[in-house]
């Protein structure tokens, strides 16, 4: 039952990653709100590899970030951040529908060449936390990073001030 409630989560916010990285018109992807941010592209690239953390995070107790290496692949048009993100959403979806359940309780952890970074915490909460909750954090920022460049803002739970009522 938990997996089906998550899979439908996932399933349908997929949907909305997908509708506002489409929404990113290639002009926009150098774009960065301070210097401390990141640009547009490297934001939304992230936010595609988000979905390359699943199988790691249902199939390891240990997330090692010190020997992780992801291809990000060329980020200079939204075409290929969309590639991206729908090569990985692929291979969440697949992890997230082949895990095992009874291991959902388990202690999962992150850490970096032996340093905690993420405290051993149920897997569920790492997937709730880390998985979904990041993702969204993540697009909300994409949110005022479109709207800052001038560009339309997709209804990602309804209409916004850009649909026509």
């Amino acid at each position: 039952m938990i997996k089906q409630a998550l899979l439908g989560e996932f399933l349908h916010e997929a949907e909305n990653t997908r509708k506002i990285l489409k929404a990113i018109p290639d002009s926009a992807l150098n774009w960065k709100p301070s210097e401390k941010n990141w640009t547009t592209g490297q934001l939304a690239s992230h936010i595609a590899e988000v979905y390359n953390w699943y199988d790691s995070t249902f199939n390891q107790d240990v997330f090692d970030m010190g020997t992780y290496q992801y291809d990000k692949g060329d980020i200079s048009k939204t075409e290929n951040i969309v590639a991206k993100f729908e090569e990985n959403v692929a291979k969440a979806q697949k992890a997230l529908e082949e895990s095992d359940e009874s291991t959902y309780f388990n202690e999962w952890k992150m850490e970096m060449h032996g340093n905690v970074l993420f405290p051993p915490s149920p897997r569920i909460q790492v997937v709730r936390g880390f998985l979904f909750n990041h993702l969204y954090h993540h697009r909300g920022e994409l949110v005022v990073y479109l709207r800052s460049t001038g560009n339309k803002v997709p209804g990602l739970y309804g209409p916004t001030a850009d649909d026509k009522m």
